[in-house]
């Protein structure tokens, strides 16, 4: 920054009696006098340095050589203390075309295109308290939320956290999924985000399959400039019943599409009508993503449950849900994951049946028999397939060994 340009004073972040793991900063460029940094902390005696440290040298990644600086720490971790001074002095015109990045734990392997997606779970992109812990509670994948989470005056904080969280939080196993806003404010968030290798990008209120080609052309784009080689694959979340209606065409928009998801409180909203715990509102929507799904062979992903206690009617949604063809749902609270879970789970009568016709299968391969009988029962090569179908993905559920 030099002095012919317009300056002004800038937040970023969050402090207070209820907030944790964050931290507030004030910024103020300055012609001259180096950085000056104020800093409470109930962690100073241990950390004050280390922070101070760090603020200097994301201002100094960021070209900044004099502001004053007041930072309230909450107990934030290094990526949430680089995101939010970033964030801070891009707001006051600082820093523009630079960036501070934390250090790039091991990537996970890739995410496999058919892997297991029965929950995944929401954590708003604003609020760093969620992420530290959030594989503990073993979802199978973890949406950082930019979208309907994250207030409009914090989205630009909110992307540079996320971007830095995908670098410096250990998901585990879980898939690193993030939904960016609607377009076209979502290619800023791809912009930011896309080059950290998120495993998975949820596009909202999607109504044509342009939308998905868009985003789908703008990853390739960041992909090959930063010589990024592994997949990161798309889920399109319908919310409309235009959505609704182009759903096979959208599902089959680019072959990086891997899921189709439905948003019911956006949908029943476009409809006029109420959401209710029976949804028979959204049945023909819930079919016909379905239908679209499995017509271009990806995963149909149900809605989120929206009332977080009550745990009969997630369980009976979820089983309802897989009774469909949905393979997963949403959700919102990480109590929901273990219900959920047991909903899509295949049951043992099931299993069984499923195991007698793979072995009766490979008896007939064996033999080099074209017809597969079970008892006196002729088995079709549709009901093979759904059974070994339903056998691996009990195999990977850890339902059998």
């Amino acid at each position: 920054m030099n002095s012919t340009e317009v300056k002004a004073s800038a937040e970023a972040g969050h402090w207070g009696t209820e907030v944790r793991s964050d931290l507030h900063v004030a910024f103020e460029p300055r012609d001259i006098g180096g950085i000056d940094i104020l800093l409470e902390s109930r962690v100073t005696p241990y950390y004050g340095q280390a922070i101070r440290d760090q603020a200097r040298a994301v201002l100094a990644e960021l070209g900044v050589h004099h502001a004053s600086v007041a930072i309230h720490d909450e107990g934030a971790l290094p990526f949430t203390i680089g995101a939010r001074i970033e964030a801070a002095a891009r707001r006051a015109g600082a820093g523009q075309g630079k960036h501070w990045l934390p250090e790039q734990l091991p990537l996970p392997a890739p995410s496999p295109k058919e892997r297991l997606r029965r929950s995944r779970l929401y954590l708003p992109g604003s609020e760093p308290k969620y992420f530290i812990n959030a594989a503990l509670h073993t979802p199978d994948a973890v949406i950082l939320d930019l979208e309907d989470s994250v207030h409009r005056d914090d989205k630009d904080a909110a992307r540079i956290l996320v971007r830095n969280t995908l670098r410096g939080v250990d998901f585990g196993s879980c898939e690193r999924m993030v939904r960016i806003n609607q377009l076209p404010l979502g290619l800023e968030d791809l912009a930011e985000v896309v080059g950290q290798s998120p495993d998975l990008i949820l596009i909202p209120k999607v109504e044509q399959p342009e939308q998905v080609a868009e985003v789908d052309r703008m990853i390739a784009e960041i992909k090959s400039r930063d010589g990024i080689t592994r997949p990161i694959w798309i889920m399109p979340i319908l919310e409309s019943a235009l959505g609704i209606e182009n759903a096979a065409a959208i599902a089959a928009a680019t072959e990086n599409v891997v899921a189709l998801t439905i948003g019911l409180e956006d949908y029943t909203a476009d409809l006029g009508v109420a959401r209710t715990a029976e949804g028979h509102e959204s049945q023909y929507a819930r079919s016909r993503v379905v239908n679209a799904a499995h017509a271009a062979g990806v995963q149909a992903i149900d809605s989120v449950y929206s009332d977080v206690a009550d745990m009969d009617g997630l369980r009976r949604w979820g089983e309802a849900s897989r009774a469909m063809g949905f393979e997963g749902m949403g959700c919102i609270h990480p109590g929901q994951i273990r219900v959920i879970h047991e909903a899509f789970r295949p049951t043992a009568a099931e299993i069984e049946k499923a195991q007698r016709i793979v072995a009766a299968f490979e008896e007939a391969q064996s033999k080099g028999l074209a017809v597969v009988s079970l008892g006196s029962k002729m088995i079709d090569p549709p009901v093979v397939n759904r059974a070994l179908k339903l056998v691996e993905r009990a195999k990977a559920m850890g339902a059998i060994s």
